[in-house]
């Protein structure tokens, strides 16, 4: 009950900008929670899917990948499918690698959506202590300027403490978003990271396997031309 008191005091002489930096901080956790369950499932159900998908695309049964990719909803299975798709109307690489890199640029504003105002936020945040220190600072300098002598001393302490309380609040709003900005940034690097090392994978294999034809071709004609 003793910590209750302290923080209930230590917010009750913050001053009025107290209020919107809690604010801040509610809108800054209710996004980090979002985002962090959000990618979690994602990065959880591409390697999921990766995993199923990695040994058929490598054996070249692109078929059956076909299928298995158009089952799943993850990411990577929506970006292999755009891939098998062409691979099975055009064949040429180059087609395949630039459907797969525009499909790419579809999925990747998902994965960072929202996750950039937590930076916002924590500036937002930051910004509105320092406000509230001039804020209180303003009206320590107001009341000291118009009080008895003898009331000079409680008026400008207890201003500046509003000020000050109001620039730890903001602070330490900021500081932990900040923290858990750089952590969601991390899992979105390694989401879209697992997703270009599949489309990379993916394109080899296509790569060698027309290699390999075009040199059976040229194998093949010379034994024809013989002929």
């Amino acid at each position: 009950m003793d910590i209750f008191y302290t923080v209930a005091s230590f917010f009750a002489k913050g001053g009025v900008f107290m209020y919107p930096i809690l604010l801040v901080a509610a809108v800054a956790a209710a996004i980090a929670v979002e985002r962090y369950v959000t990618l979690t499932r994602l990065v959880v159900k591409n390697r999921r899917a990766w995993t199923q998908l990695e040994p058929t695309v490598t054996n070249g049964d692109f078929d059956k990948a076909r299928e298995m990719a158009s089952k799943d909803d993850s990411a990577v299975s929506r970006l292999l499918s755009v891939g098998l798709a062409r691979q099975g109307a055009v064949r040429r690489a180059d087609d395949i690698e630039k459907a797969m890199r525009g499909s790419m640029m579809e999925i990747i504003p998902h994965v960072e959506k929202r996750t950039h105002y937590l930076a916002t936020l924590a500036n937002i945040a930051t910004l509105l202590g320092l406000l509230g220190t001039v804020s209180g600072l303003i009206h320590a300098f107001t009341s000291v300027a118009t009080a008895n002598p003898a009331e000079k001393a409680n008026l400008l302490a207890a201003s500046i403490s509003e000020a000050m309380n109001c620039t730890a609040f903001g602070l330490m709003t900021a500081v932990p978003i900040l923290v858990l900005h750089a952590l969601l940034q991390t899992k979105t690097v390694e989401l879209i990271s697992g997703l270009e090392t599949a489309a990379v994978k993916f394109l080899t294999v296509i790569s060698d396997r027309q290699a390999a034809r075009t040199q059976s071709r040229l194998e093949l004609a010379p034994t024809a031309h013989a002929a």
